[in-house]
């Protein structure tokens, strides 16, 4: 894994944790008893017979609701619907897509190529059929992804999941014959970050057994392995510390640019980072919270923190370049590709052969630039993208093949809140692109509109929000509002298309609203560091001003204004529920933090202490304390009913926060629905019958709340 793709993983607590923590028994907890501590036990068959009596008294109620069943057939054609624009990665000369329908509710990893794919409706070939997979071995298997040896991508390691928790099986597989490799590489069910070194070696990180993983339950040790080898042989190359969050490593395999580098993450936004020059690792002197990349003799460095280099004062945000080689040697000649402004951040960044594509946003807007390189120096071009919703860039370009036809090419898509999503073929030849992919409308949005506009925190800092209008809907304070956030990790929340929202929200009369607080990336690094740590207060400051100022300009009154958030979004609505209940009388809290005194002892939660702090430190629990919504709630308190939805098998975030905020409430004599989907991992579900279950459920009980 490149340590791009691990921030973007990291990033939206994509972190999983090896199978034995999913049963340990929980560990003591310090000052006052928590008397609910017990439901940290996840397999424990008390804790199960509480989900499953709560589950059975939420889900008879909600089912009952008459908006349940046709919420879920729709949502069901939704997420099934055959012109959803199937994703997907080259790999050589072909195109590979996980492919999820009514018929094939585990999923058909497929491939097809790129001339079948123009076709409206392309003809595809089988690789691998999981839903016949899993009823030949019995198991309940959820796709894990892929990992290929390129420039063939014959060999793949593939990895699978049980009930969808991200700790997963690992097991080798040839695209040729289609079958999984007899005595190949395989890996039992662990965290495990594996990449080919060739065709019979790897590098593993995984759970070898007591100290090889880290605090926060990721890998601790890279072994190389042989083919051949029992997994015991395997040398090990490079380790890290207990403290650390994780070790990872990177190979960039492009002819004549081979480069391996090991990553030491510290916490959630440092990691060091190690060069393999012959046989020794040498590290690499850069923030250690920037990321870098390669582009053949080019260096990308994207800072997180402002850099000083002679009497240059790079502002954090920047993506600046250099010469790879003259830069491993010590020189600090470093230029900017972009440098961010006050409205203006990078979302991210793809090659092509000899162009840096840049996904700008502005003003929570996208925005696409091109710079073509040639030698050390760089020239710029603004493309004429669609605006002004989200736009998503990848290239196509494979470096491991010499004469490549795609070198310039790339895929372009673009959607907004009312515009279903377009993608497009593009080369940075020019602004000619081809429309290969466009979704039809899943909702009839005639006479709907979106709309951004900015509330006023509480410090004076101005935080941009978006609404989305029902067709007819009038400010005059009684508009079914939802409002949804995140806040968090430096996640953007910008512009999607939601054919669920449209038909189960929008088309009923239902205003939504997308909150920018900080926290997020909308704005670069420094919109998400100002609230981090002792200041993570600002990211619910943010929320409520956005609420009161929904009540202010009649888009809604608390009486019919709701919450939804998941993960650090769960602790996000959490946290404001508890110090605003008079604001809200809907809370959809989703796969949550909320006891923010133990989440760094439950499951991945040490890993995201660079976030929220430590609170066994007095003085970060000081400020901890008061926001953890766990510890903030009152029995004389009169909250609104909160619908609390979780997964057993959710291996990142422990589900015991929901459970015993759940079962705190009802101690205290409040109110509150609970669903608990017995598999389906961090995403809640685990096939899209259980997604549109559990959706269906979610806006029957907000119709149910907030319903004129």
């Amino acid at each position: 894994m490149n340590l791009l793709a691990w921030r973007a993983c990291a990033a939206a607590l994509f972190f999983s944790i090896s199978p034995h923590a999913m049963s340990q028994t929980p560990a003591p907890t310090t000052g006052p008893a928590d008397p609910f501590v017990w439901l940290e036990d996840v397999q424990g068959e008390r804790a199960l017979n509480w989900v499953r009596e709560r589950n059975a008294l939420s889900q008879k109620e909600l089912t009952a609701r008459p908006e349940y069943a046709p919420t879920k057939v729709q949502l069901l054609e939704v997420l099934n619907a055959k012109d959803r624009i199937p994703a997907v990665a080259r790999r050589g000369d072909w195109l590979y897509n996980f492919w999820q329908d009514e018929t094939n509710k585990r999923g058909l990893w497929r491939r097809t190529t790129l001339a079948e794919y123009r076709k409206p409706q392309p003809a595809w070939e089988t690789v691998l059929d999981l839903d016949a997979l899993a009823k030949a071995e019995n198991e309940n298997w959820v796709w894990g992804g892929t990992a290929c040896l390129g420039p063939s991508y014959r060999h793949c390691l593939v990895m699978l999941s049980r009930g969808g928790a991200d700790a997963k099986v690992v097991r080798e597989f040839d695209t040729a014959t289609r079958q999984f490799v007899k005595d190949g590489f395989t890996l039992p069910e662990a965290k495990t970050d594996a990449d080919w070194i060739d065709e019979n070696t790897l590098y593993v990180g995984t759970d070898f057994g007591p100290g090889s993983m880290t605090d926060s339950g990721y890998a601790r040790i890279i072994k190389r392995w042989k083919r051949g080898t029992p997994l015991s042989e395997a040398v090990t190359v490079f380790e890290g510390e207990a403290k650390d969050v994780a070790v990872s490593v990177s190979i960039d395999k492009t002819p004549g640019y081979e480069r391996t580098l090991f990553l030491r993450a510290l916490d959630f936004y440092n990691t060091k980072k190690f060069l393999l020059q012959g046989d020794k690792l040498v590290e690499l002197d850069m923030p250690s919270d920037a990321t870098p990349s390669f582009l053949r003799d080019t260096l990308l460095l994207h800072l997180r923190s402002e850099l000083k280099v002679g009497d240059t004062l790079f502002p954090s945000g920047s993506l600046l370049h250099a010469n790879a080689t003259a830069y491993l040697r010590g020189e600090r000649k470093l230029s900017s590709l972009f440098t961010p402004t006050a409205t203006r951040s990078l979302s991210g960044y793809t090659s092509t052969r000899d162009h840096v594509l840049l996904n700008i946003i502005d003003n929570v807007a996208g925005k696409l630039e091109q710079w073509r390189k040639k030698g050390d120096s760089f020239t710029r071009r603004e493309v004429a993208a669609p605006f002004p919703g989200a736009l998503g860039v990848s290239s196509l370009h494979d470096p491991l093949l010499k004469d490549d036809a795609l070198a310039e090419a790339y895929w372009l898509s673009y959607t907004d809140f009312l515009t279903p999503d377009s993608l497009y073929l593009s080369s940075t030849a020019n602004d000619k692109r081809e429309l290969l992919k466009a979704r039809g409308g899943l909702f009839d949005s005639t006479g709907m509109r979106a709309e951004q506009r900015f509330a006023t925190s509480k410090d004076g800092t101005k935080v941009p929000y978006f609404v989305v209008w029902p067709k007819g809907a009038k400010a005059d304070g009684n508009n079914p509002t939802l409002l949804y956030g995140y806040g968090g990790f430096e996640i953007s929340m910008k512009p999607w298309y939601s054919g669920g929202f449209g038909r189960a929200w929008y088309s009923r009369g239902g205003v939504l609203v997308v909150a920018n607080i900080r926290g997020g990336g909308e704005f670069g690094p420094s919109w998400h560091q100002s609230a981090v740590k002792p200041n993570k207060q600002r990211s619910y400051d943010d929320f409520i001003a956005v609420a009161e100022d929904l009540v202010a300009q009649k888009i809604t009154s608390p009486k019919h204004l709701g919450i939804m958030g998941g993960s650090n979004g769960g602790l996000l609505v959490g946290a404001t529920f508890t110090q605003r209940p008079d604001l809200f009388n809907a809370v959809v809290c989703q796969v949550p933090l909320l006891d923010m005194k133990r989440y760094h002892t439950l499951l991945a939660g040490a890993s995201w202490m660079a976030e929220y702090g430590n609170p066994d430190l007095p003085e970060e629990w000081a400020y901890i304390s008061k926001y953890s919504p766990y510890q903030n709630l009152k029995a004389d308190v009169k909250y609104p009913r909160v619908l609390f939805t979780t997964s057993t098998r959710d291996d990142r975030v422990h589900p015991g926060h929901a459970r015993k905020m759940a079962a705190l409430m009802l101690s205290m004599k409040h109110d509150v629905l609970y669903y608990e989907n017995i598999e389906g991992g961090h995403g809640g579900a685990a096939d899209n019958e259980q997604r549109a279950h559990l959706q269906a459920l979610e806006y029957s009980y907000l119709w149910q709340q907030l319903g004129r």
